[in-house]
């Protein structure tokens, strides 16, 4: 639950942030004393809507690095053979995506991996040290497989775009209760927008906010079962992701920042389940199965 506070006060605050700069800027004028135009609030929505989620995707890769700790390992000069083996192998997956070869990394904390970036062919992959100490070779490859898979699929882009979706549609609705609300209760016909739009506003964007973060939610959950389906065909075998994730489902995964949590090979919750950005283990294990047979 926490995660799924910080999350939404994090979106809140950014598009917070914008509308405040685009009020400065004149550029809000929306509502008026004969009632809101709805092309410019649909405008003043798209803008704010969109423009934090494609900021924090042009950001991914080093807020990932910053917030993470990682260490990006220089193909050149790899500090180690595990580095060196771990370089080779994301590499190789790339190429049989058909993507660019992305940066990988290494950090500290327990078993985890993740991909993100902006771009198929400038992309992220890291891991854990704890993921490469406690799974065997094949496990690893096949989670690499899944984090390439998710570039490939261009996730990051697609998830990104439906969070803009969901954030216009949770501003131009909650503007439209607040003037319905305001003007119902609060003031008279003529009158210029109350103080009841505002507070009526921001407590929509908040009770909407919760129920867009579900569908963001359940599309996290899909691609999750894609990614993993995809390590399974550049492998050419559903077995080591399932032993993957069987391992997984045995240990404490690592905690991610916020920002990083549903770009994670682990995840999932019984509690809060419509909140959660990965399906339980077993669902997905089951997928990969029911695939298999």
């Amino acid at each position: 639950m926490k995660r799924i506070v910080l999350f939404l006060l994090t979106n809140i605050a950014v598009m917070a942030v914008l509308s405040v700069v685009l009020s400065v800027l004149g550029l809000n004028r929306y509502v008026s004393a004969q009632g809101l135009n709805m092309g410019q609030l649909l405008g003043f929505s798209l803008v704010v809507g969109f423009t934090g989620s494609f900021i924090s995707l042009l950001m991914s890769k080093q807020m990932a690095k910053w917030s993470t700790g990682a260490r990006v390992i220089d193909p050149a000069r790899p500090g180690n053979q595990t580095e060196a083996w771990l370089v080779e192998t994301v590499h190789q997956l790339a190429d049989r995506a058909q993507i660019g070869r992305p940066e990988v990394a290494i950090y500290d904390g327990e078993p985890n991996a993740f991909a993100t970036g902006a771009f198929k062919n400038a992309s992220l992959v890291a891991v854990s040290t704890g993921l490469l100490t406690s799974m065997t070779e094949e496990e690893v490859v096949a989670v690499l497989g899944h984090e390439v898979a998710h570039i490939a699929n261009g996730d990051m882009v697609t998830l990104t775009l439906i969070q803009g979706v969901v954030n216009t549609f949770v501003i131009f609705l909650s503007r439209i209760v607040g003037n319905l609300v305001d003007r119902a209760i609060f003031r008279k016909e003529g009158d210029g927008p109350g103080i009841g739009f505002y507070i009526t506003s921001f407590v929509c964007e908040i009770l909407f906010g919760f129920l867009a973060s579900m569908i963001v939610a359940w599309f996290s959950r899909q691609r999750e079962f894609r990614a993993d389906a995809g390590s399974a065909k550049l492998l050419g075998s559903r077995q080591p992701m399932i032993n993957a994730l069987q391992r997984l489902s045995g240990t404490h995964p690592g905690e991610l920042p916020q920002n990083m949590a549903a770009s994670g090979i682990a995840g999932g919750s019984k509690i809060a389940a419509l909140f959660s950005t990965h399906p339980p283990m077993e669902q997905r294990i089951a997928a990969l199965r029911q695939a298999q047979g």
